[in-house]
C-alpha cells in the first residue's frame, strides 16, 4: 500500500510539473510570432540605410570614415557574444558559447588578445563562475530587445575601437549571435562588425544619385555609426526569437517527457495494485481452503 502511494505522489508531481512546462511552452509559442514581427518591422530601416550608404560609397569615392580603416590596435580583439537572460531553452546558450569559444581560442591562435562582452546573464554568469574578464556586460532585455539597448551597446563598442591602444582600444569587433532560420532551425553566427567592410553595404545593382546636405562627408558622419547600431539591433532581435524558438521546443520536449513518466508511473501503480489484490485473493482461497480443511476433519 505504501508503494502505490509513492507511486501516486510522484503522478502528481510530475503531472504539476508538465502544467509548467506545458504553460511555458504556450508562452514561447506566442512570443516567436511577436519577435518574428519585431525582425521584420526593423527590416524596412535596415534596407534603407543600407541603401543611403551604398549611395555614399559609391557616389563619393572621396568620403571616408574612422569605421572604416583598420585601426593601429592591432593586437586587441573586442568579442560581443549575446546569450538570454533567461533559462529553459536546451542548448541555445551553450550553443553561442561553443562558438564563441571557438573564436576566441583562434583569435589567441593568431597573436591577438580577445576582449569579452558579454550580453544576458546566462553568459554573464558563465564567465563569472570561471572568474574570466568581461570589458562590459549588459542583461535585461535580452528577450525583448529595444533599440536604445543597441544604442548602448553600439556606442560603447565603437568608443572602444575608435580609442588608442594606450586607450585600451580595440583594433577588430566580432560578435556570436544567433541567427533565426525557422522555428526548427537557428544558427550561430560569428560576424565581423568593425572596421566596417564595403563589400558589406554594396551590392550588385547601381544605387540611386542622392544628394547629401550639408556634404556626402557629413552624411557618413551621421549614417554608419546608426549602421552599426541598426546591425546590433538586428542581432539581438534574431537572438531574442531565436531564444523563444529554444524555450519552446525545450518546454514541449520536458511536457512529452513527463508525460511518458506519468504513464510509465501509472504502469507501475497498476501493476503493484494488480499484484495486492491477486495477493489478497491468494490469502482468501487459501484460508477458506484451510476451513474447509479444518471442517471436514
Amino acid at each position: 500500500m505504501a508503494q502505490v502511494r509513492q507511486l501516486r505522489q510522484k503522478i502528481r508531481s510530475v503531472k504539476s510539473t508538465a502544467k509548467i512546462t506545458r504553460a511555458q511552452e504556450m508562452i514561447a509559442t506566442s512570443r516567436i510570432v511577436k519577435a518574428q514581427q519585431a525582425v521584420a518591422a526593423s527590416k524596412p530601416y535596415a534596407d534603407q540605410i543600407t541603401q543611403a550608404l551604398s549611395a555614399l560609397v559609391s557616389h563619393h569615392v572621396g568620403v571616408d570614415h574612422p569605421l572604416l580603416q583598420e585601426q593601429p590596435t592591432d593586437n586587441r580583439s573586442a568579442v560581443l557574444i549575446v546569450t538570454s537572460d533567461g533559462g529553459f531553452c536546451g542548448a541555445y546558450n551553450v550553443n553561442v558559447i561553443r562558438e564563441a569559444e571557438a573564436l576566441i581560442k583562434r583569435l589567441r591562435d593568431e597573436g591577438r588578445e580577445p576582449v569579452p562582452y558579454v550580453v544576458g546573464n546566462k553568459g554573464i554568469t558563465w564567465y563569472r563562475f570561471r572568474d574570466r574578464h568581461i570589458q562590459e556586460q549588459w542583461a535585461g532585455f535580452t528577450d525583448r530587445p529595444d533599440f536604445a539597448s543597441a544604442e548602448r551597446i553600439g556606442r560603447r563598442l565603437t568608443e572602444d575601437f575608435l580609442k588608442t591602444d594606450a586607450e585600451g582600444g580595440v583594433g577588430e569587433i566580432h560578435v556570436v549571435y544567433t541567427e533565426f532560420v525557422t522555428r526548427l532551425t537557428q544558427e550561430v553566427r560569428v560576424t565581423r562588425l568593425m572596421p566596417l567592410e564595403l563589400d558589406e553595404v554594396t551590392s550588385d545593382k547601381v544605387p540611386p544619385a542622392y544628394e547629401f546636405e550639408p556634404s556626402a562627408q557629413a552624411a557618413l558622419d551621421l549614417l554608419l555609426p546608426n549602421y552599426v547600431e541598426s546591425r546590433i539591433f538586428h542581432m539581438l532581435l534574431q537572438s531574442a526569437a531565436s531564444f523563444q524558438a529554444s524555450k519552446q521546443r525545450a518546454m514541449k520536449s520536458a511536457t512529452d517527457n513527463a508525460n511518458e513518466l506519468v504513464e510509465v508511473y501509472t504502469r507501475q501503480m497498476n501493476q503493484v495494485r494488480q499484484a495486492m489484490i491477486t495477493q489478497e485473493i491468494s490469502e482468501i482461497v487459501g484460508g477458506a481452503d484451510a476451513l474447509a480443511d479444518s471442517g471436514g476433519e
